[in-house]
């Protein structure tokens, strides 16, 4: 993903040139929890992510993720935020599916791999994380990992605009008007079908 992110940090609210479609790709998942909501990354709490993480809670281990991708509490260290998201997903943790795909889109603490990318992208967005799907649509639209695919992005884009997600909302609205209306109306009806189906196997 060269041309659409430098680094996970970087590329929020980013065009790509020659496209309607904005690049952002890596947005990371993060659901505040209280400590955090009151701005809590002090060493004691940072102590009580990393013993809830290594006890295997999924939620902890994400954060600890988080924690280390952004520098907060602890030293910023990419290849320690790769491991414990490395861990959530194996629990299939949705939010962390999607943060370990903008790690390995954006190349930070493991080689850059778009394909890969796409693949933790597509397991948080067939779990219903609406950030996930908002990131996949952003690839199809892209052509990132994936062939592009206008049909595609606007079903992921759409499905995320239903959850409120008004990056995706307007990435729809934008690739619509470079979609012919059978293009528009088959992508609407896939959308349905996909929500249909608990968003599981919508191409």
């Amino acid at each position: 993903m060269k041309n659409c992110v430098a680094s996970v940090k970087e590329h929020i609210g980013r065009v790509v040139a020659g496209t309607g479609v904005v690049c952002v790709t890596a947005v990371m998942a993060f659901a505040l929890t209280h400590a955090a909501k009151a701005g809590d990354w002090s060493p004691a709490q940072i102590a009580k992510y990393r013993t809830a993480a290594q006890t295997g809670d999924a939620d902890a281990q994400w954060m600890l993720g988080y924690a280390y991708a952004y520098g907060k509490g602890v030293p910023k260290d990419d290849a320690q935020a790769v491991k414990w998201y490395h861990r959530a997903v194996q629990q299939d943790y949705a939010k962390a599916q999607n943060n370990l795909g903008a790690m390995y889109a954006s190349g930070d603490g493991v080689p850059e791999d778009d394909s890969t990318a796409v693949k933790w992208y597509t397991k948080a967005a067939e779990q219903g994380d609406a950030l996930g799907q908002y990131n996949l649509g952003t690839m199809y639209a892209n052509g990132e990992g994936v062939p592009k695919d206008n049909v595609r992005a606007y079903l992921w884009f759409n499905l995320a605009a239903t959850q409120g997600h008004a990056g995706a909302k307007e990435n729809k609205n934008r690739l619509e008007e470079d979609m012919t209306p059978a293009d528009t109306s088959r992508a609407q009806t896939l959308s349905r079908k996909c929500l249909e189906k608990s968003y599981k196997d919508c191409g």
